[in-house]
């Protein structure tokens, strides 16, 4: 059964099995790693970008190291941070 499936895969990708499994754990690794960190910052449309599209990694190393970084997008904790004594008007 496991040299079917090692056959399969093979055919299938074009790649040897091995080389498939490794690129197969690359691609869930960053995936996984920036998944999390756009559900952390509650970045729903990047979420949603990974979930649908796979692109062997490298939007997901584009979004970790370049796109997060940006602060387009607030995280919850600044959203529910109170305004501080120094920043509300003097009367």
């Amino acid at each position: 059964m496991a040299e079917t499936l090692s056959s399969t895969i093979a055919e299938i990708s074009g790649l040897e099995p091995t080389l498939f499994f490794i690129l197969m754990a690359w691609i869930m690794v960053w995936k996984g790693l920036a998944m999390w960190r756009a559900a952390k910052r509650d970045s729903k449309i990047w979420f949603v970008i990974f979930l649908i599209f796979t692109t062997a990694g490298i939007l997901e190393i584009l979004y970790i190291f370049i796109f997060s970084k940006m602060g387009g997008e607030k995280t919850v904790e600044q959203i529910k941070k109170p305004i501080s004594k120094s920043k509300k008007r003097k009367k």
